[in-house]
């Protein structure tokens, strides 16, 4: 069993910066990916960003140059850091983990991006 904890969400204005955090614990054995979904209001739950674990990362198209993810495998903890943010940035983000061929769901952080 894998326990993941999204924390740092909020609100923001456009073109600001916002660092969400996703805490695991349990068992990370034969990990192969790490990403960020999102779930905007009436529409489906969307990659953001995954990591797999031999390096490479994948952006969304509408994420490409603004947010950039990283690991500290020390803390068991990955960060989305989110800069130059929209409006249409808004939406429960969720962290995800595939540990041997399971998938593992935080509950979700709430960014809401408005002046």
């Amino acid at each position: 069993q894998v326990q993941l904890v999204e924390s740092g969400g909020g609100l923001v204005q456009p073109g600001g910066s916002l660092r969400l955090s996703c805490a695991a614990s349990g068992s990370v054995i034969r990990l192969y990916s790490m990403g960020w979904y999102r779930q905007a209001p009436g529409k489906q739950r969307e990659l953001v960003a995954v990591m797999m674990t031999g390096g490479t990362t994948t952006f969304a198209d509408s994420v490409k140059g603004r947010f950039t993810m990283s690991s500290d495998n020390a803390k068991s903890t990955m960060y989305l850091q989110m800069t130059s943010v929209k409006p249409e940035d808004t939406a429960v983000y969720y962290c995800n983990y595939v540990v041997n061929g399971l998938g593992y769901w935080g509950q979700g952080t709430q960014v809401t991006v408005s002046s």
